[in-house]
């Protein structure tokens, strides 16, 4: 499956202009031949909005959701975006992947928030595996600093998760994340990774860039630079099986020692 990764930043503080940025994103993807179009953490509304997060923090099935399952139904293809979730009087940083054909198959709610600003925003997920199906494969769904607990990913793998969509703000000075940790994540746990990140000066932040997918060797199959960009790559179903095959990390795994890490 073709996947494109959005690398960009939007127009902060618009939801309206994101949409548009989404939809022309989406057109160009499936041009392209893509089956899923990523975009960054809170790509619908901005990062660093302030209070602006919860004036605009929509439902999971509120009417910008119904606006991305136009687009993904115009154009054919699946769409994975971050937004700030309202539920009752609390906040998610939630991610959400709309099917082809305009349906909601998963919404994923950020477990592990980073730093002041986002525990000043946002309320914490509690579910830690999303997961949903799209074209054979089985789609995970994460975000941002979660990728950086070890666990979060290896409950993927051990879930059966194909591709693992992470939609990120990653800011100036963790570049390594995207380009040392994600590739060991991914090889480490045999599976593909879709790292996708906002780009530019944000409020107080830089934001980095260098989206990447993955594949379960570790070796990128697509790697942006620091500036707005649409990256395609493929997943593909029979080299992770015989990946997953040549790989002994997870069979060689003796859960009875780890009781400790609890």
């Amino acid at each position: 499956m073709r996947t494109a990764l959005l690398q960009s930043s939007g127009r902060p503080g618009s939801t309206a202009e994101n949409l548009k940025v989404l939809d022309d994103a989406a057109g160009r993807a499936a041009a392209a031949g893509a089956g899923l179009l990523v975009a960054p953490e809170m790509f619908l509304t901005g990062y660093a909005i302030g209070d602006d997060i919860a004036r605009l923090a929509e439902p999971a099935d509120g009417a910008a959701a119904d606006t991305v399952a136009g687009i993904a139904a115009r154009h054919g293809l699946a769409v994975a975006y971050g937004y700030p979730e309202r539920d009752g009087d609390t906040v998610h940083n939630s991610a959400q992947l709309i099917s082809p054909d305009g349906s909601r198959l998963a919404n994923y709610r950020k477990t592990h928030l980073f730093g002041g600003f986002e525990r000043d925003h946002f309320t914490p997920g509690e579910q830690p595996v999303v997961q949903a199906e799209l074209n054979g494969l089985t789609i995970g769904i994460i975000i941002c600093y979660d990728v950086e607990f070890p666990e979060n990913v290896r409950a993927h793998a051990l879930a059966g998760t194909d591709l693992l969509l992470v939609p990120t703000a990653q800011m100036h000075p963790f570049q390594f994340v995207a380009e040392s940790l994600v590739p060991v994540r991914a090889f480490e746990n045999q599976m593909y990774v879709a790292y996708v990140n906002r780009v530019g000066h944000e409020g107080e932040f830089e934001f980095v860039g260098l989206s990447t997918l993955v594949g379960p060797d570790g070796i990128a199959r697509a790697r942006a630079g620091r500036s707005e960009e649409l990256a395609l790559a493929d997943v593909d179903p029979v080299f992770l099986a015989a990946s997953r095959e040549a790989n002994p990390y997870l069979h060689d795994r003796r859960p009875g020692l780890y009781g400790s890490l609890l």
